[in-house]
């Protein structure tokens, strides 16, 4: 993990509500920060793949997002402001190309509906402000290998374990043994999570309201193509089993949240190209699978 400041350029506005509550304007501030992990190289082909949200395309775009915080509108009405801060690298192309411009709003909008449970809608206006209010300052924590080699934050990561790929199990009839995993804190609790579409990866965003940079290091995140483990000793458990029917997932294995019967039947996880990220100011673990 890579621990840095980022300290956000304004670059546009877009103007949303939520579906839940109408009269309350929520702000989407645009903004750039060289300190975000830029997108992959990819060719022409595959970032217009993406754009058209093609599931097997693997170019993406990081982004950053901030909490919600509180603010008015220009009649001095209440309203809500949020940043998402993406790399400067794709700054020239957004404000040059309408698609690829539309393309990050829409990517903006699905963050933040992650990020804030909120759902928004596709109503947008863009005010001629470069942002709404001043984009926030913040301390952030970012997976070393979403950096391209050379750059000053790109880490291999052999040192953490948040991320893990699990070794294929001696016996491939045998079914897993995701007890002996949990035994070790029986006190913990099973965290809610949810998921969405970044372009061709599945985002699955986890809460964990209560981790501190203390529980991190003992803390593990496997990832097989069915199947996702969080443990966090001692607060959190979760295991994701997409091949689990309804009737006999357990308590933990939380399958029963937003979504989940639509991610068992989308596709297998990115074993490979799995990312992870935790976001202290947001309390989440985002995985990108």
């Amino acid at each position: 993990m890579s621990s840095f400041r980022l300290n956000p350029l304004p670059g546009f506005c877009v103007k949303s509500k939520a579906l839940q509550d109408t009269v309350v304007p929520i702000f989407i501030n645009i903004a750039w920060d060289s300190n975000v992990p830029p997108p992959p190289p990819a060719s022409e082909d595959a970032i217009q793949k993406a754009m058209l949200g093609e599931l097997n395309n693997a170019w993406f775009v990081p982004v950053i997002v901030s909490d919600l915080r509180d603010d008015k509108d220009k009649a001095g009405q209440p309203s809500l402001v949020i940043d998402c801060v993406f790399n400067t690298a794709i700054k020239s192309r957004t404000l040059k190309d309408p698609d690829f411009k539309a393309f990050i709003i829409e990517l903006s909008l699905q963050r933040v509906e992650a990020h804030t449970s909120l759902l928004l809608s596709r109503q947008v206006g863009t005010p001629n402000i470069a942002s709404k209010g001043k984009p926030q300052s913040r301390q952030v924590l970012v997976p070393g290998p979403l950096f391209p080699p050379g750059q000053p934050h790109h880490k291999s990561d052999t040192k953490t374990n948040l991320i893990q790929e699990l070794d294929p199990p001696a016996d491939a009839s045998s079914p897993p043994r995701i007890k002996t995993i949990l035994k070790s804190a029986p006190n913990s609790h099973t965290p809610t999570w949810t998921w969405f579409m970044a372009q061709s990866k599945i985002c699955i965003v986890i809460n964990v309201p209560n981790v501190t940079h203390a529980h991190i290091p003992n803390s593990t995140l496997d990832v097989e193509p069915r199947k996702v483990i969080l443990h966090i000793p001692p607060l959190y458990d979760l295991v994701v089993d997409l091949d689990a029917s309804n009737a006999r997932s357990g308590s933990n294995h939380g399958i029963h949240s937003k979504g989940a019967i639509e991610l068992k039947s989308l596709r297998d996880l990115d074993v490979d190209g799995a990312n992870a990220e935790w976001r202290v100011a947001e309390k989440v673990i985002v995985l990108l699978v």
